[in-house]
C-alpha cells in the first residue's frame, strides 16, 4: 500500500474563500487525506495538493452559480465540487449524486460530521434517477466524463432555462467544440467557457457553462419522460 503523503497547513486564500466555514473546510480536507486515500477515493499523490487543486479549486466554481438555487452534483466521487460548493454557498440546496456504495457511504459520513444540512446524499446513476429528482436549476461536475457524454446525462436533469457546470481542464475549448452537436439535441441554446478564481487558484479553474431552453434533454429525454409516466398496459396472452 501506499503511504499516503502529510496534508500540507491550509494556504491563506482558503480562510477568505471559506469564511466561517474554514474549520469545516480543514476538517473535510483531513479526511480525504486520511479516510479518502484509505478507502480509495482519492490518491494519495494528490494530498499535496489537495488545497490547490481540489478543494479551492472547486469552491470557486460558486462564482458562477446564481443565488439560492437548486444543485445537482453529478458523479459527485468524493465530494468534488459538491461539497466545497456547499461549504461556501449555504443558500443552496445540494444533491450529491453518486452510483457506489462506498463513495455514498463516505459522502453521508461528510455530510452528518460537517453538519451539512442543505446537502442530500442520494445512491444511482443520472439515468436510474430521471424522473426520481425533481429537475435542478444546475448540475455540475468534475472528471466525470469527456462533455459530450456528460451532457446526456446532466442535461436531463435540469428543469428548463437551467445550466450545466462542468469544471474541465485545457482541453476545454475542443470538449465543447466537439460535443457542439450532443448538446444542440440536448437542447443547449448557449455555451461558454469560463474562467474562475482569480486571486485564489492558479492556474484560474475553468469551467464549461451549458444554458437550455424550455425542453433539457431534448425531444428523445422528454418522451422517454412521458413513457415513463404512462401506466403500464395489461398484457394480451393468445389463447
Amino acid at each position: 500500500m501506499t503511504e499516503a503523503a502529510e496534508l500540507p497547513p491550509a494556504p491563506e486564500q482558503a480562510r477568505e474563500v471559506f469564511g466561517d466555514r474554514f474549520d469545516d473546510a480543514v476538517r473535510y480536507a483531513e479526511l480525504l487525506a486520511d479516510a479518502g486515500v484509505q478507502r480509495g477515493l482519492i490518491g494519495p499523490r494528490e494530498v499535496p495538493r489537495l488545497w490547490e487543486r481540489h478543494l479551492l479549486n472547486c469552491a470557486v466554481l460558486s462564482e458562477v452559480v446564481p443565488e439560492g438555487v437548486t444543485v445537482c452534483d453529478v458523479g459527485s466521487g468524493a465530494g468534488l465540487p459538491g461539497i466545497p460548493l456547499a461549504l461556501v454557498r449555504g443558500d443552496l440546496k445540494i444533491t450529491l449524486l453518486e452510483p457506489l456504495l462506498r463513495r455514498t457511504t463516505f459522502l453521508t459520513e461528510v455530510v452528518e460530521l460537517l453538519g451539512l444540512d442543505h446537502v442530500t446524499v442520494v445512491r444511482g446513476r443520472a439515468e436510474e434517477v430521471l424522473g426520481k429528482l425533481q429537475p435542478v436549476h444546475v448540475v455540475t461536475a468534475r472528471a466525470v466524463a469527456p462533455l459530450d457524454r456528460l451532457a446526456t446525462w446532466g442535461i436531463p436533469l435540469l428543469r428548463p432555462y437551467g445550466e450545466m457546470l462542468a469544471l474541465k481542464g485545457d482541453t476545454a475549448e475542443e470538449e465543447l467544440t466537439a460535443a457542439a452537436s450532443a448538446l444542440n439535441k440536448l437542447g443547449a441554446v448557449e455555451t461558454d467557457v469560463l474562467q474562475v478564481g482569480e486571486g485564489v487558484v492558479d492556474p484560474l479553474s475553468t469551467v464549461v457553462q451549458v444554458k437550455v431552453g424550455e425542453s433539457p434533454g431534448g425531444v428523445r429525454f422528454a418522451a422517454k419522460r412521458a413513457k415513463a409516466a404512462r401506466p403500464a398496459r395489461p398484457s394480451r396472452r393468445r389463447r
